[in-house]
């Protein structure tokens, strides 16, 4: 262990390596690590030159940039700052009158199965018709738009239409609670909302206008003039005259042509809010320019992207992955994808693999929790294994949104990929726009666990609490040292925390990402080892709850999924408290205490007996989003004995709480 205070101990080693096969290597759009390192080197040599380069071929510009990087007031970075663009154009119109035009562009499959295809041309002919109504609304360049919508056609076009007109769109995952809606419709001043009626998830309906009539109940909102509804499903839902208006209503007569409006490259594209420590959302602002670059090029490279794949990314449009991976990304790169309603679980825990086949399939991203969730059902019951489909259109996969624990990864490469699909374990955030540290499928040696190596012009370093760098083998904080043309440009409204939370002066002007990590002493690979805030100090030895929970997860005989956190100890400072969900029923009584101390044993030889849970809690699952992502911070409370009073209105499972309350 380093002797800084700022290093993290890494005390989970992997071994396996699993090179690119020569066949995916030689046709790959980065082939083999001299052309990634080449790359590299462009980037080292002549850093703005190698942007505008990349910015002059992957991006559509009415007004040609001369201006690359102006960095005269740090941190508020601008890239291409007098070049002007339209998101929608890049992703639309550049595609009219080649052979892209009549290229399926998105392939739909609801809840319920149904399944509905639309070209690029029609795609084109609906966001230019919703642009049109927006306009007809009042909405402008500059203003405010929020969007609450399933994880439909729909919800794409809205978002493409606002950046069509020039307007700012907000997007807000539907499943969270009406109070948050209304913080968010405050915050970015929205002047219009859109939303749905319903949404349709696990054969349910699920109520959303109902929602933002809330919202707007709990005031401030006085801003929003329009509500426009999609009428998702045939039950009524309350209709405020004068404001509410149906998608039918408002397209009603309008045009199908409307003309992409240019905006300057740094007009805020949208403002996409996550959580902050503070428990006050931040909401992260992109700007048009540097953000469609990067949404294009790390689609293209990541997935190794070829004209005949079908692409699907599994997020929700309401988080940022939904938006660089779905709305953005594979529509200005002429890929057709996949966009699914329903959930990995419904009519059962077959559905993906169903889909992959159905649709053939090419290209699957989606993340850790859902592929553990899916070994869980797997190992339950066989009839929904992977291996009762045919997924052999499958040539690259993905994972996103947390790091994947080495044994997940190896189910995830072995039963999807049948041991010939590379997956690209990318790490980002909300404020990065696009991935930074990912392997690039015919290049990178993938080691399980391991996002490996920065993109080429990402510089990436781990560095100690006045940062300084840290030597292979040491953990430490995740920083970039340069700017990038898709980070975060401001959090809405509050500059100086925008300076607090990501550019601390300790850290000398470096971009903080928030994470720990460590790269191999052999290979200089990144592994993110958890957020920095959940780095437990256990009797002076500084570990990341990551490693912890891949030590639990490898127990594959008996553990489906566990999340670990720290509390308060008077003697080591902090204890380790750990969630498990098992492959089998929740124990109790004696059982419970049996298993726990089977899992504390098979930590300490794991990892050894610092990392030991004191606490372990079992339940049939972990509090997470309906998007599947795990609410650690109810955990936190949970872990201290503390009551929840925090919102838990975006839970799936809101009484697990209760299990997970109680103590072995």
């Amino acid at each position: 262990m380093s002797t800084t205070s700022s290093a993290i101990e890494s005390v989970l080693v992997e071994n396996r390596v699993f090179p690119p096969s020569a066949d995916f290597a030689a046709k790959a759009r980065i082939s083999g690590m001299a052309q990634y390192q080449a790359l590299c080197d462009e980037a080292e040599r002549d850093y703005e030159g190698y942007w505008a380069r990349l910015a002059r071929e992957n991006v559509v510009w009415t007004k040609p940039f001369t201006q690359v990087l102006d960095q005269s007031n740090p941190p508020f970075y601008k890239w291409f700052a007098d070049g002007e663009l339209n998101a929608s154009a890049n992703c639309l119109d550049k595609h009219m009158g080649t052979p892209v035009e009549n290229k399926t562009a998105i392939i739909f499959e609801a809840d319920g199965g149904e399944v509905t295809k639309v070209s690029y041309k029609e795609l084109l002919a609906r966001v230019s018709q919703f642009a049109n109504a927006l306009k007809a609304r009042g909405v402008k360049k500059g203003d405010r738009v929020l969007i609450y919508m399933p994880m439909t056609i729909e919800g794409v076009v809205a978002m493409q239409a606002c950046a069509r007109i020039g307007a700012t769109h907000s997007v807000v995952f539907g499943g969270f609670s009406a109070k948050a809606v209304q913080e968010r419709i405050v915050d970015v001043g929205a002047s219009l909302v859109i939303t749905s009626n319903y949404q349709m998830r696990g054969g349910k309906e699920l109520p959303l206008k109902a929602i933002v009539d809330d919202a707007l109940a709990l005031g401030g909102c006085e801003a929003v003039k329009t509500v426009l509804v999609y009428e998702r499903t045939a039950t009524a839902c309350n209709m405020v005259a004068g404001r509410d208006i149906t998608f039918t209503e408002a397209l009603a007569g309008q045009s199908t042509e409307c003309a992409p409006e240019a905006v300057n490259a740094e007009h805020p594209l949208f403002i996409l809010y996550t959580s902050g420590s503070t428990g006050k959302p931040k909401g992260v602002q992109h700007a048009t320019g540097g953000y469609v670059l990067w949404a294009r090029q790390t689609f293209e490279w990541t997935f190794d992207l070829k004209d005949s794949d079908v692409f699907w990314c599994t997020a929700d449009i309401g988080w940022i992955t939904g938006h660089s991976y779905v709305a953005y990304g594979p529509l200005a790169a002429g890929a057709t994808q996949i966009v699914f309603e329903g959930v990995p679980t419904f009519p059962n825990a077959g559905r993906f693999w169903q889909m992959i086949e159905r649709h053939k399939c090419s290209v699957f991203y989606t993340a850790p929790t859902a592929i553990r969730s899916l070994i869980k059902a797997a190992d339950s019951d066989s009839g929904v294994h992977p291996k009762n489909w045919d997924l052999s259109s499958l040539r690259v996969l993905g994972s996103v949104g947390e790091p994947i624990n080495p044994e997940a990864w190896m189910w995830y490469y072995k039963n999807v990929g049948g041991e010939r699909c590379p997956i690209v374990d990318t790490f980002w955030q909300t404020e990065n726009g696009g991935h930074m540290i990912t392997p690039l499928p015919g290049a990178t040696p993938l080691v399980p666990g391991s996002c490996t190596l920065p993109l080429p012009g990402i510089t990436a370093a781990i560095v100690d609490e006045s940062g300084n760098d840290m030597p292979n083998g040491a953990g430490g904080i995740l920083v970039v040292k340069k700017p990038w043309p898709s980070m975060i440009r401001n959090i809405w409204g509050d500059p100086e925390r925008f300076k607090k939370s990501y550019f601390p002066e300790e850290l000398k002007g470096y971009y903080l990402a928030g994470d720990g990590a460590v790269r191999s002493e052999d290979r200089g690979y990144f592994r993110i080892t958890g957020r920095i805030d959940d780095v437990l100090n256990v009797s002076g030895h500084r570990m990341g709850t990551m490693e912890i929970e891949s030590a639990l997860v490898a127990k594959t005989d008996l553990v489906a999924e566990a999340a670990v956190v720290g509390r308060p100890d008077d003697l080591t400072g902090e204890a380790i408290c750990a969630f498990v969900v098992l492959k089998r029923g929740k124990p109790t009584g004696e059982e419970a205490k049996q298993i726990a101390n089977e899992l504390r044993n098979w930590v300490a030889k794991e990892i050894g007996p610092i990392a030991k849970p004191k606490d372990i809690r079992f339940g049939d699952n972990l509090p997470k989003t309906r998007s599947g992502k795990i609410m650690r911070r109810l955990l936190r409370s949970l872990a201290k004995g503390e009551a929840i009073t925090q919102d838990t209105s975006t839970l799936e499972n809101p009484a697990i709480l209760d299990q997970l309350a109680e103590t072995n």
